[in-house]
């Protein structure tokens, strides 16, 4: 009932099942776990809900369309700022992809990811000149900025909005060879980005195809990936064209997205009847039913995945096992992953001993 109801909301459908209140309530706590209510509130909405969740799931729905005028609102702010300081920047992901649902303002919002050109040095120089950060921190910490591979993760303005400012178009691969190729291919792509009425620019379909598939690939092996991520791809696909869709076939194998889109056609196929000409790629049923099957357990992100939910030593226990069994989806990344892994471990050891804790989730601000 869960993906029906998905389903008619992506669709525009309505629906005239009864559902029982402990469905409703049901459906309405996956919903919650997987950040889309608003969206599936498009079609519960018009149903016969019990009375309190009626109004908490309205007014959910409610705050979710104006965190979208807000996200909407920085983002061309955040452009416009960016530009007076001889920055191109890029809106990926959320508040981009939103633009491509029949309301956008069901999306639910997290955060805003801007791309803007120049590089780290560049960019970090930049949001220092601004005063948007006061230094680095080594790990994440309230009032603190952090910096990645791809971007520097500022905390919430005085909106109440986390901005990451991307000085890389995405996170990439593990392996360091296919995502050599990845990140060169999305720099040449990005910059045919267009600017929209809204202010803000976006990407051009088919980066967004390659660039998301590549997202939700990394958060997959690393932590998890939820029902939203999915929405967003089935909406880029509904939105791509053959000539789109032709070109990225050619690339997910030198890019090393070959296991991972074949899984994703398959749920794609699954739970939205998602149409075949809309595929680039065949479909993987193992691989994707073992994709749909942590989407489900986890949730958005895999914050609500059993293993994330252990002390430090059974998490870190759980992680681990997590990674060799993934081994099996696709054995080349998840080598690389542990090779980073340790990689990582070593180059944080300074840090590590300085403030005398195993984990960086430990490091103060």
């Amino acid at each position: 009932m869960f993906f029906k109801l998905l389903r008619a909301a992506m669709q525009g459908q309505t629906l005239t099942d009864t559902l029982t209140d402990e469905t409703w309530n049901a459906v309405y706590v996956e919903a919650q776990r997987q950040s889309v209510l608003g969206l599936l509130y498009g079609v519960a909405g018009k149903m016969s809900l019990p009375f309190d969740l009626a109004c908490q799931w309205a007014s959910e729905a409610e705050t979710i369309r104006g965190l979208n005028q807000l996200f909407d609102s920085e983002a061309k702010r955040l452009t416009q700022l960016f530009a007076e300081a001889g920055h191109k920047s890029v809106i990926l992901k959320g508040q981009a992809n939103a633009l491509l649902y029949p309301v956008p303002t069901s999306r639910q919002p997290g955060d805003i990811d801007i791309w803007v050109e120049g590089g780290r040095a560049s960019v970090v120089a930049m949001l220092t000149r601004m005063g948007m950060m006061d230094g680095l921190a080594p790990t994440a910490a309230e009032g603190k900025a952090t910096a990645s591979y791809h971007h520097v993760h500022l905390p919430a303005n005085e909106k109440g909005v986390t901005v990451e400012v991307h000085f890389r178009p995405a996170s990439g691969n593990y392996n360091p060879v296919t995502n050599r190729r990845l990140q060169r291919w999305l720099e040449r792509e990005i910059l045919s980005a267009q600017t929209t009425e809204r202010g803000f620019c976006v990407p051009s379909v088919r980066f967004a195809l390659v660039m998301q598939l590549a997202h939700i690939q990394r958060h997959f092996f690393s932590e998890g990936v939820g029902l939203r991520q999915l929405c967003d791809y089935y909406w880029l696909l509904q939105h791509s064209t053959a000539a789109d869709r032709e070109e990225v076939a050619a690339l997910v194998g030198r890019f090393g997205l070959a296991h991972t889109a074949k899984a994703l056609m398959w749920v794609l196929g699954k739970v939205f009847h998602l149409a075949p000409q809309l595929m680039f790629c065949k479909q993987d049923s193992s691989r994707g039913g073992w994709l749909l099957h942590e989407v489900m357990e986890g949730g958005n992100f895999g914050v609500y995945a059993p293993w994330q939910q252990h002390e430090f030593w059974r998490w870190v226990f759980e992680k681990r096992w997590r990674r060799t069994q993934l081994l099996k989806f696709d054995f080349g990344e998840m080598l690389w992953l542990d090779i980073c892994y340790w990689m990582n471990i070593v180059r944080t050891l300074p840090t590590r001993i300085k403030y005398r804790k195993l984990s960086l989730r430990d490091i103060p601000a």
